[in-house]
């Protein structure tokens, strides 16, 4: 893979039609999750049955909003790539709770979302993970790092600056979440048993699993940034040629269709 990045730049606005999944290829779609009322909408007919009572628990209209859009949006995408019908597309999860569309093992697929950005990760040469949260100050960071980070990424973390330790914390975090997400229903890797790189100005890699850093080798760790202000990450158990960056914008006709 020739980049272990992708910043704003690289999530341009696609036609209308899915761009074509080439072998190896993994693409990643950033999706805005407060489109137009009547837009979002227009979305929930897409929806499954369970999806659709799960959207009406929701207290919040805006919480309900997003959580339509992200799984329509999502259902939009896997239609258009496996060109069929969205509404036809049925999604399962695993033990774990690793998506994957029912009569389509191969078309691999990953989704995550942060207040109002979602990112789906698409590809058909291998398990796929992402994760995306908002750039903001916490709290209690130090803690959950120190809880749950490695001995050797707490290490890393609290020697930051503190200007730059929310990005080194979300840096991490994503990251690691990402490799989790990535395994699925595979081998169980608690958080501490694996390294990943924190610096911002540092490429984004696992450096060691279970402090062999041979093991981390067969894995590719993508930093993913599609606006400023949000940090995410894509990880893969195998080594893309190439990963691609598309982004749906507010207008959500921009959404490949089938």
């Amino acid at each position: 893979m020739t980049s272990t990045r992708l910043g704003p730049g690289d999530f341009a606005i696609p036609r209308a039609e899915a761009p074509r999944l080439e072998p190896g290829e993994v693409h990643v779609w950033a999706i805005d999750l407060d489109p137009p009322q009547q837009q979002a909408a227009a979305l929930r007919p897409l929806l499954s049955t369970d999806e659709r009572e799960r959207a009406d628990s929701f207290r919040f209209d805006r919480h309900r909003r997003r959580f339509i859009v992200t799984r329509a949006a999502t259902r939009r995408l896997l239609g258009a790539y496996g060109e069929r019908a969205p509404a036809s597309v049925e999604i399962t999860y695993g033990a774990n709770g690793k998506p994957s569309v029912l009569d389509e093992p191969e078309l691999e697929f990953n989704l995550s979302h942060s207040e109002d950005k979602a990112l789906v990760a698409v590809s058909r040469s291998g398990p796929v993970g992402v994760d995306i949260e908002r750039l903001r100050p916490l709290d209690d960071a130090d803690d959950i790092a120190r809880r749950f980070f490695s001995r050797r990424e707490v290490k890393t973390y609290l020697a930051q600056p503190e200007a730059l330790r929310p990005r080194a914390f979300f840096n991490g975090w994503t990251r690691k979440e990402a490799v989790v997400k990535a395994l699925g229903e595979g081998l169980f890797l608690s958080l501490q048993r694996f390294d990943v790189s924190l610096e911002s100005d540092a490429p984004a890699r696992i450096l060691a699993i279970d402090g062999r850093a041979a093991e981390a080798r067969a894995w590719e760790l993508c930093a993913l940034e599609p606006e400023a202000e949000f940090v995410g990450a894509l990880a893969t158990p195998w080594r893309p040629d190439r990963v691609l960056g598309f982004a749906a914008g507010r207008q959500l006709e921009a959404l490949p269709r089938s």
